[in-house]
């Protein structure tokens, strides 16, 4: 064998030992995306504690329902129960706003959640600027859960 068919082999060698690392590199990144994912949405302390300025002022249900219907009816559905027609197309499992555990988050961790988004869940930061506006669909989205 001569020298440059072991300098061909070694470089093969080596490719292949460098595409292996990457796969594994690229197979535990996304094991970690998937932990990630799996984990609570849990809101910041500074927004788990936010108040609701606009907490039961009258009339924020009619644009709060506008806002809900606009943004998002699509994929929670009519009454909030995470059936609607979106809903399906999604890889995250769509809130139910009458589950218990929907109720015992404060407003202020609504709000995180509407304005950051996470995953198939869109942050409303750019399309709902108003911060009333912003309070008053988490109002709806309460009026919902009764």
């Amino acid at each position: 064998m001569n020298i440059n068919h072991k300098s061909k082999i070694m470089k093969n060698h080596i490719l292949y030992i460098i595409l292996i690392l990457l796969l594994s590199v690229t197979l535990a990144s996304m094991t970690q995306v998937n932990e990630q994912q799996k984990e609570p949405w849990k809101a910041p302390s500074k927004y788990e504690k936010m108040e609701n300025p606009y907490a039961g002022v009258a009339d924020d249900d009619k644009i709060g329902r506008i806002l809900y219907s606009k943004h998002c009816k699509s994929c929670h559905g009519t009454k909030g129960k995470g059936d609607g027609n979106k809903a399906a197309s999604n890889d995250t499992p769509i809130g139910d706003f009458s589950d218990p555990a929907f109720s015992k988050q404060s407003d202020g961790s609504l709000y995180y959640k509407t304005y950051f988004g996470r995953d198939d869940m869109p942050g409303f930061e750019k399309k709902i600027t108003d911060e009333e506006e912003r309070w008053q669909l988490i109002n709806y989205l309460r009026e919902l859960t009764k």
